[in-house]
């Protein structure tokens, strides 16, 4: 039997950990009807939540997006998220209750949170209202958002909801001209460090047309499927996702085969983010696979040079990677164990 009609569970949610989850959970079958209030004020978060710290702050309509993917197979949760100027002072909660009970539109009878201080402030904000604490000392997940924050994603990532975890994957990309080792590096550094990969959707891309005759439309088509599979593969990845090319290497694809670039796959490579660029130089052998045009090694100079000089004029921060397949390997392997200790490559 339920204790409440209607409750109220609330927070800035900065970031959503499995503590938070369980707190909903438990408050969802003491009520008839749980509302989940996210309150945010995004520039005064970016200076006092995320200063400081390798995680960028994360949208309010981010964090909206992961309470109502949690919540979607329980129609009697609610999401909501409303601004709430921070000062420092007792008037912000006021506000803030007058918005949060704008949002339900009904009279709150209980109020969750783990927070037992709260209190004081609720019984001033809603008097009719029971003030229910759940897990006060942290004992089913023994973390906060503020030491996830301050010590990274990567070391509390078994907290962390499957929902939100793709927001948090660290993307790796493996760029070069062809025939540089990048499918070979890719796969190799997905088994190590037990994640997914994404393959260079290019060559699928040819393969399935059985001709490797380029004509214009291919490469938004290849651009686009090739972002589509990242989006894929980040839901399934742990921790890390290691992606064979990307926009700005299919441009260099456009201008080899056609002779000019695209400005559509300009505004993809506009788009998209990645963490840690390595850049692979054509000192290994060059393999004629069936699929590959450009072997002469004056040729493949010229092209390695074109594609970066691409990313030079992107301001991307890349990192050569050069030696034969075991040492590429090992320098690879250093630069990635970085980015699992939260250090800022790009």
């Amino acid at each position: 039997m339920a204790i409440g009609k209607v409750g109220m569970y609330g927070g800035k949610f900065l970031i959503v950990h499995q503590g938070h989850v369980s707190a909903m959970i438990r408050a969802s079958t003491m009520v008839e009807e749980l509302h989940v209030m996210i309150t945010h004020d995004e520039e005064y978060e970016k200076e006092f939540y995320f200063k400081g710290t390798t995680m960028k702050p994360i949208p309010f309509h981010q964090r909206l997006r992961w309470w109502n993917e949690l919540t979607k197979d329980l129609p009697h949760v609610k999401v909501h998220a409303i601004s709430e100027k921070q000062t420092g002072e007792f008037s912000d909660w006021e506000q803030g209750a007058e918005s949060i009970k704008s949002a339900i539109g009904k009279e709150i009878d209980t109020v969750f949170s783990s927070e037992p201080e709260y209190g004081r402030h609720f019984e001033k904000l809603y008097p009719n209202a029971q003030h229910i604490v759940l897990d006060a000392e942290r004992r089913t997940y023994p973390v906060s958002a503020t030491q996830i924050r301050e010590e990274g994603a990567m070391k509390h990532w078994a907290i962390i909801p499957h929902v939100v975890q793709p927001y948090f994957v660290r993307k790796i990309v493996v760029v070069g001209t062809e025939s540089s080792g990048k499918s070979t590096l890719v796969k190799n550094l997905a088994n190590l460090y037990n994640t997914s990969y994404v393959e260079e959707y290019g060559r699928t891309f040819y393969e399935d047309i059985g001709a490797e005759i380029a004509i214009e439309s291919d490469f938004p088509k290849i651009a686009f499927e090739h972002k589509y599979h990242e989006e894929e593969q980040a839901k399934r990845a742990n921790k890390l996702l290691f992606i064979d090319t990307e926009a700005n290497v299919t441009q260099y694809f456009s201008w080899a085969y056609l002779g000019y670039e695209q400005p559509i796959l300009d505004h993809v490579a506009d788009l998209q983010r990645y963490d840690l660029w390595l850049f692979l130089e054509p000192d290994v052998e060059w393999v004629d696979d069936g699929m590959r045009s450009f072997g002469d090694p004056s040729v493949r100079q010229k092209n390695h040079a074109y594609l970066k000089g691409l990313l030079d004029k992107r301001g991307i921060r890349y990192h050569s990677i050069n030696g034969d397949y075991n040492e590429r390997l090992e320098k690879a392997i250093e630069l990635v164990d970085g980015v699992l200790e939260e250090k800022l490559y790009s």
